[in-house]
């Protein structure tokens, strides 16, 4: 929801972890205080995240359209067994797959859905797109990494009738059935966020899923400092 209205509004978000990863809040709940004087004194920077568009179009040619600033999710519906589709890229056809989904993520998604997947994680300023496969049958079917500037297409099998839910960061729902297409490519939208930390991205990802470094005597890898910001406590 923060997001939603700091994209909309134009407004750097800035988060603040009251959960238990929250990789992407910058400050824990016992830093309110620091957080606020931060704010006031616009002693923060501003880091731009890609985001993605993602569209709908019915067999009837009808369009509906949202975003996401992780990914969004292909998941079967109800009355699904195992979903069947084709996937292009740029209009090219490049495979189809019976799989219970597919994941279209963005670098910031990387350690999301897409991480859970078995995806790959992505540096944020690396600025591409994720497709990851959810439990497919087929022998073509690792996570790719796509330019930016890719367009995703993905169809479902008119063979048989088919119902799927696709879910924007698992808030905003869309619906499509056989016969519709989704599309997913780059916004022209980024979202800001505020940062008031610089730590390095490795740093990052030690510290919120508890990596085990310890033991390592490498002459550039400083033990780290449990009271660092952005340290799960």
């Amino acid at each position: 929801m923060g997001a939603e209205r700091a994209r909309a509004a134009g407004v750097p978000l800035l988060g603040l972890n009251l959960g238990h990863v929250g990789f992407l809040a910058e400050a824990e709940e016992n830093e309110l205080s620091e957080v606020a004087r931060a704010v006031v004194d616009r002693a923060y920077r501003v880091e731009e995240r890609l985001a993605i568009d993602v569209r709908v179009t019915r067999a009837d040619g009808t369009v509906t359209q949202s975003w996401a600033l992780n990914e969004a999710s292909v998941e079967k519906g109800p009355d699904t067994r195992m979903m069947e589709f084709l996937v292009s890229i740029d209009g090219h056809p490049l495979s189809r797959w019976g799989a219970d989904g597919l994941v279209l993520a963005t670098p910031t998604g990387s350690t999301a859905y897409a991480w859970s997947a078995g995806g790959p994680v992505v540096w944020p300023d690396v600025e591409a797109l994720l497709v990851v496969p959810l439990s497919a049958h087929a022998l073509f079917a690792r996570p790719l990494v796509l330019s930016p500037t890719c367009v995703v297409d993905v169809e479902l099998s008119e063979r048989r009738r088919q119902d799927a839910v696709v879910w924007c960061d698992g808030r905003r729902r869309l619906t499509l059935g056989t016969g519709d297409s989704l599309r997913v490519n780059r916004s022209a939208r980024p979202v800001p966020l505020a940062r008031l930390h610089s730590p390095a991205f490795v740093a990052r990802l030690v510290n919120k899923f508890h990596l085990p470094v310890e033991g390592w005597r490498g002459p550039h890898s400083p033990p780290l400092d449990p009271n660092a910001p952005g340290v799960v406590r």
